[in-house]
């Protein structure tokens, strides 16, 4: 039966009243009274009342405070055991989720009553619904300004181990026969103990973590071998081939193995593909299929991010991360641009300028971010000391002026959309720089042949070596350290989950979490500053003023001092003033 409280009615009375004015002023100025005010009564519950009746059953926790706790545990980087522990005995989660009650019915969570909830939300997606219901409201309490936005990845490591290709052979075939001896122990047994003892018992296990880097190829060829035999014998068992772990056995020997059929009377030949063969999107671990190869960073996933940021030091405003999503780490950071635009405008925080790394600044990303009115500034893709287009001087119909060595070429010609400008052949050959330049030799010269792709590219070059361009991309640092900060307070780039789906709620709540605490943070300083006197655009004069208000004080404590001795006291404290 589904159990909610109202929380957008204010208390009859104040709630905790055995906090005393002290803490009671410590509690309201952290996260937990935004959280509480602002944040908790627009969680999604409803996203879930579709799983449980509302007039049979034994009631359900507050569902308000339930999904607060999925995120508060996120934020904390807990444990089960510890996020239950704080559920029960902490004073400021009871604040944020709306707990008054003391009660163990309130206060006390079972571990599975945890895992159901959370498996809940994984299966239906809803991370993203919570990371909007954080985003949104702080945004818009805030009048955050998302005209300008940065975007950058960080590599995510699940919880799996890292198997080279032997031990990643020998686990997929053990995790097949062991849910093969549970579900099939007929068939499990019909396969001999010797067979299923190499790979089920440790003992049998061991023989492959003693492998001879000389003998890992010969190795690899038997359990290639291996691998195929229980493919042709299972596959057509119904019960079976509907099994995952065979659905992993037949993935693994279409991504490692070649299988070359043979002569009449003979069986197919298995053979091991070569490293280079292998795709990078490949079974790294059958306990994680989802994952992925990042040649650079290693296995796993990826968190995309978009964060907004201001230019103006004197008067800064609230920095939120506005779009998060996750992928396998195999994916391309050229195919995340558009999709975290698009995200962004479609909740209202779209961007008019993103600061991007070359990766996601190729042409056709900046061409399709244009169509959708958001300028994106970042370096181009190509190979530092060589010549390029951007070197050479173009007229304004985009046709070749002189070249880098300041030659005319002898011929331009341009026709829709294509370019090509020849030069003098003897020129060309005594010109110092050939071996850098872009140009082809020809039977009447050499010739520069682009487009107008190659034209974009080359005004982006010459963009980049302008005061204007380094001015606005030494802003693009800045989410370096807001992956930094992520990570040191909510641990995001090693998570305790395994699968794309319990990564992403993770890392996507981990997120939302960290805008919570810079939004209290902000907050805080913005009542500081109000306190003391400090003007908005006070910016590096800020501790001027704070010296004043100390002064001042001092001042009047001076004054008490003379006052305790008399009139007649001379006015020693005048000089302090």
């Amino acid at each position: 039966m589904i159990h909610v409280k109202d929380h957008k009615t204010l208390d009859l009375f104040k709630p905790f009243p055995f906090l005393g004015p002290k803490r009671r002023h410590l509690i309201e100025g952290s996260w937990a009274k935004l959280f509480r005010d602002h944040i908790l009564h627009q969680l999604p519950v409803e996203k879930i009342f579709n799983n449980y009746s509302a007039f049979k059953g034994r009631p359900t926790k507050e569902l308000y405070a339930m999904l607060g706790l999925m995120l508060l545990q996120q934020v904390h980087d807990l444990t089960d055991e510890e996020a239950i522990c704080q559920f029960a005995f902490n004073i400021k989660w009871h604040y944020a989720l709306g707990i008054t009650n003391e009660s163990d019915e309130d206060t006390y969570l079972s571990a599975k009553t945890l895992w159901t909830m959370r498996s809940l939300l994984i299966e239906q997606g809803l991370y993203g619904v919570l990371f909007q219901s954080v985003t949104d409201p702080l945004a818009k309490l805030f009048s955050l300004d998302p005209s300008l936005q940065r975007i950058d990845s960080v590599h995510l490591f699940s919880n799996m181990r890292h198997l080279g290709r032997i031990g990643l052979f020998v686990h997929t075939i053990r995790k097949f026969l062991v849910n093969l001896k549970r579900h099939h122990r007929e068939l499990f047994d019909g396969l001999g103990q010797a067979f299923t003892d190499r790979y089920v018992t440790k003992q049998g296990q061991g023989v492959f973590s003693l492998v001879k880097p000389s003998e890992s190829i010969r190795t690899l060829e038997v359990l290639g071998k291996d691998l195929f035999s229980l493919t042709e014998q299972f596959k057509s068992h119904p019960e079976v081939a509907k099994m995952s772990s065979f659905g992993l056995l037949v993935r693994l020997l279409g991504e490692q193995c070649h299988v070359e059929p043979q002569a009449e009377g003979e069986g197919p030949r298995v053979s091991i593909k070569a490293n280079k063969e292998v795709a990078s999107d490949s079974l790294q671990n059958p306990s994680d299929p989802d994952a992925g190869y990042d040649g650079h960073k290693g296995k796993g996933y990826q968190l995309q991010l978009a964060e907004t940021y201001g230019r103006d030091e004197e008067n800064k405003g609230l920095s939120l991360i506005t779009v998060g999503q996750v992928e396998s780490a195999d994916q391309s950071d050229a195919h995340a641009l558009i999709p975290l635009i698009e995200e962004a405008q479609r909740r209202g925080l779209g961007p008019e300028e993103v600061l991007a790394d070359s990766l996601y600044g190729g042409d056709d990303n900046v061409e399709q971010a244009r169509d959708r009115g958001v300028e994106v500034i970042s370096p181009a893709m190509g190979k530092p000391g060589e010549l390029s287009l951007a070197d050479f001087s173009l007229k304004e119909d985009s046709t070749v002026e002189v070249c880098p060595e300041k030659k005319v070429p002898v011929k331009t010609r341009a026709k829709k959309g294509k370019y090509t400008a020849t030069f003098d052949l003897d020129t060309c050959a005594c010109c110092p720089r050939l071996s850098q330049c872009p140009v082809k030799r020809g039977k009447k010269g050499y010739s520069l042949r682009y487009n107008d792709k190659a034209v974009r590219l080359a005004e982006r070059r010459a963009f980049e070596k302008t005061v204007a361009f380094r001015e606005a991309y030494r802003y693009r640092a800045g989410i370096e350290g807001t992956i930094s900060e992520l990570d040191r307070k909510t641990g995001v780039k090693h998570l305790r989950v395994r699968g794309l789906g319990a990564v992403s709620f993770c890392a996507i709540l981990k997120a939302a979490g960290l805008n919570l605490l810079r939004a209290a943070a902000f907050k805080n300083r913005k009542e500081k500053e109000k306190r003391m006197g400090i003007p908005n655009n006070a910016g590096l004069f800020g501790p001027f003023f704070v010296f004043k208000e100390q002064r001042l004080a001092l001042w009047a404590l001076l004054q008490r001092i003379r006052n305790s001795f008399g009139t007649n006291t001379p006015y020693w404290g005048e000089s302090y003033a």
